[in-house]
Formats: C-alpha cells, sequence, structure tokens
C-alpha cells in the first residue's frame, strides 16, 4: 500500500505522541461500545488503552483478543498501583473497581461507555476528583446530571465531554458549522436508524438483537424511540434548541425534502418556530444527522440553491455517517491535547426527556432498566416537564410506583418515587431545587 504521510488531526496526534508519549484511555464497560473501543484505539497511532473496568474479566479479554493484542496482554488487577504496573509493562488492566481506574496515575483520560446513569455519574465524579478528563459515552447519565458534572469539571480544571461519533456530537458540528456561516438554525437532528415501535419489549428482538450480536434491551431503547428521545435532549441541553411538540414531530421526511418538511410553518414546513430538535423516520437520511439552515441573504440562499443543496430558502445540511464508538477516542484525545471538550451541557437546560409508560403500571411497582417493558423516553420542553412534575428517564430505573399509570400516561413525581439512595437521583433533586420555578417532590 502507497504510503500517505499524516495530515491536520492525525499529524498533530502524531507529534504529541512523539513527545509524550501515547494518550491513555481508562474505559468503563466492555460490552458492544466498549468493545469498539478497544479495538479502535488498537488501529490509532499515538492512542493505546490503559485499563478496563468492568464487573466481570472475560469481556474485557475477549475485546483485548479481537482487538489482535497477544494472549497475555490483559493483567487481572485490583488496584490502582496495579494498574499503573501493568501500564509500564506494555499491558492492559483489567479490573472491577472503577475508583481504582480513576485513581491510576498513568491514565491520562477516562471514558463511560456502561451506559446506566448511575455508574456514569458515580465514575464521572470520582474521574474529576482525581483529576481525570471524563469522556461519557452515556448520554442517559449527561441528560440527567451532566451540567452538574461539567460544572465540577471546571471548578477541576479537566474537561467534561460528550463523546465524538455519537449522533449529538456529530449534530453539533453541523450546527457550528452553520453558525459560523451566519446562518440561521432552522431544526437540527437524527435520521432513524431503527423501525420506530413505540410499544417494542425485549422478548420481540431476541432474535434480531442475536444476529447483531446485540443485547435485547439495549436494542429496544433504540427501537422504542427512547434512544433518540434521549440524544435530542442532548442536543437541545447544549445549543438552547427545542422539541416543537411533546415527543417531537419525526415525520417521514427525506433527504431531499427535509428541509421543506422541518421548516416553519411561513416557509410551508411543520414547525411552530425556528430553532428545533427533531428526527426523521423518512429514507435517505439515516444513519446520518442534519442542520437544516436558511441563510440570511438573498445572494447566499441563491448560491446554495446553484450549488444543488436544494431548492431554498431553507437547505439542508448532513453528515452522512456517525461512527459512534470507533470515534470515540478522538474526544478522548482532544480532552488531553487540548483541554477542549466536543460537547458540553449548558448551565440551565431548555429540554427534558421524561418517560411514559408502555404497559399498565400498578402501585408499588419498582420500575426496570430503560428499553425494557415498563417505559420508553419522552422529550419535552423544560418548562413543560416542570409543569407536568415529569420524572427524568435516568430516574426512573429502581423507581417505586407511587400510584396506577395507565399505558401512555406521563411518569412523575406524583405517581412515582425515584430512588433515593442513588447518587444520581440525590444530585438531579439539588440541581431540581436550586430551580425557583419547579422543586420535584415539594
Amino acid at each position: 500500500m502507497t504510503r500517505i504521510d499524516a495530515i491536520g488531526f492525525a499529524a498533530e496526534l502524531a507529534a504529541h505522541a512523539q513527545r509524550h508519549g501515547p494518550v491513555t484511555i481508562g474505559l468503563a464497560g466492555a460490552g458492544q461500545m466498549g468493545t469498539d473501543i478497544v479495538v479502535q484505539a488498537a488501529l490509532m497511532p499515538g492512542v493505546r488503552i490503559g485499563a478496563i473496568a468492568a464487573s466481570r474479566p472475560i469481556r474485557p479479554l475477549e475485546a483485548i483478543a479481537m482487538a489482535g493484542h497477544s494472549a497475555d496482554t490483559g493483567s487481572i488487577v485490583t488496584t490502582d498501583a496495579g494498574i499503573d504496573q501493568a501500564i509500564e509493562a506494555g499491558r492492559i488492566a483489567i479490573t472491577d473497581d472503577l475508583t481504582a481506574l480513576t485513581r491510576a496515575g498513568r491514565i491520562d483520560v477516562v471514558v463511560d461507555a456502561t451506559g446506566s446513569p448511575e455508574i456514569g455519574t458515580l465514575l464521572a465524579l470520582e474521574s474529576i476528583r482525581n483529576g481525570k478528563h471524563i469522556v461519557m459515552l452515556n448520554v442517559e447519565a449527561d441528560i440527567t446530571v451532566g451540567r452538574h458534572l461539567a460544572a465540577e469539571a471546571r471548578k477541576a480544571g479537566v474537561v467534561y465531554t460528550g463523546s465524538a461519533g455519537d449522533e449529538p456530537a456529530a449534530t453539533l458540528e453541523l450546527i457550528a458549522l452553520a453558525q459560523a456561516l451566519g446562518m440561521d438554525i432552522v431544526a437540527a437532528g437524527k435520521g432513524k436508524n431503527n423501525a420506530l415501535d413505540f410499544n417494542a419489549v425485549p422478548a420481540d428482538f431476541e432474535e434480531e438483537a442475536r444476529a447483531r450480536n446485540m443485547n435485547a434491551r439495549i436494542l429496544v431503547e433504540f427501537v422504542d424511540g427512547s434512544k433518540t428521545m434521549v440524544e435530542m435532549t442532548a442536543i437541545a441541553n447544549c445549543t438552547g434548541l427545542l422539541p416543537d411538540v411533546p415527543g417531537m414531530h419525526g415525520p417521514a421526511a427525506t433527504l431531499d425534502n427535509l428541509a421543506q418538511i422541518l421548516c416553519t410553518r411561513e416557509d410551508g414546513g411543520i414547525l411552530s418556530a425556528a430553532g428545533r430538535v427533531d428526527y426523521t423516520i423518512g429514507k435517505g437520511v439515516a444513519p446520518g444527522v442534519f442542520c437544516v439552515v436558511k441563510p440570511r441573504h438573498e445572494r447566499a440562499i441563491e448560491r446554495m440553491a446553484d450549488l444543488k443543496v436544494g431548492p431554498g430558502p431553507c437547505f439542508t445540511l448532513t453528515r452522512p455517517f456517525h461512527l459512534t464508538s470507533l470515534e470515540t477516542p478522538l474526544s478522548a484525545v482532544r480532552a488531553v491535547m487540548y483541554g477542549r471538550p466536543d460537547m458540553v451541557p449548558l448551565d440551565r437546560p431548555v429540554a427534558e426527556c421524561g418517560a411514559l409508560a408502555k404497559r399498565d403500571l400498578a402501585a408499588g411497582q419498582i420500575l426496570a432498566r430503560i428499553g425494557m417493558e415498563d417505559y420508553r423516553g419522552y422529550a419535552l420542553t423544560w418548562a413543560d416537564g416542570r409543569a407536568r412534575r415529569a420524572l427524568p428517564l435516568g430516574l426512573a430505573e429502581h423507581s417505586r410506583v407511587t400510584r396506577p399509570i395507565r399505558a401512555g400516561e406521563l411518569l412523575t413525581y406524583d405517581n412515582c418515587a425515584p430512588d433515593e439512595s442513588l447518587n444520581v437521583t440525590r444530585i438531579r433533586r439539588a440541581l431540581d431545587a436550586a430551580d425557583t420555578v419547579f422543586l420535584p417532590g415539594a
């Protein structure tokens, strides 16, 4: 193969590694996303996985083998000193102690690939406390208490960031481009990757999950729309864009007509105003993301139409792919090299991701995880969520139903009690209590 010299960011990473050694990542979680990260880091000059934290060593060992490392690369340890010793010996430490991962001196940056709001919150706080940058491939935790975690990171002088490659960060890239060009942001969001079935349950997707080497619960989190609601809430809370209606529109707009549908009614579309987040189930957009823009000058509109971007006056900027966890190491590297986040929530949120019951729920019932049979995500404006006392999706797991809830009904602080033993619950209560307009449980 012809040798091609590194350019741009790749060249900067190579130069950094030559001066300082590789960026060393501590990874929490070795499921589908975590395994991807282990494999991807092995392919990137200037990056390495230093340690993997998981409840059992089997998945990290499988990921290490899949990445092409030798059989003795994985080293099972129990302490932060053991992690450092393994890294110094050129191995990858495996531990079941998340806090040891954050204390190890040889780790530059921690990546959360657990998907659990509670574990992600604890991991982020411990990483920040120990002076580590934290990359959250855990949007569920971010939309629940991300503003608190970001504030703590700023105080500690480290980076808190969402992950490159995930749809929210990919969408922010387009929004930033449009803003830099002085365009109005009409709408932004994603194409829905999986078929949408609001009533999906794991039992109906076991076969598909096996074929895709996925956990059925995680697959259902995508199919029932929960992940989309979470991701659009994250975009909203990083930008100030709003869900136009509860649950968003989700039209069957294609790449060809997206800018003529997800635009304002004055321009012939369905939105009540510009500055909205939404998604489409139409063909040709997934697995990509989009930003519908409106140039502020007729000359710019004429030029974009001439360049075949669309007929105008609104146009769709699109990134036709997102590489999810394959891009996550880029966020880790940028945090270490530049001290720069790819995605960070605003100090004050504008959107909430609540939950709708998938089935009738009885008083006394303890709710299961996202992607199971009990509930699905549901995006709202922050003001609407406050007014309806919506229970945040990130607090639904382990919540106790306090009064009967009908299928399709919103989970609220009036019909559910979140698990007060969880750190994520206590932090979220403190955040909400600081808001003089809305005091959950008051």
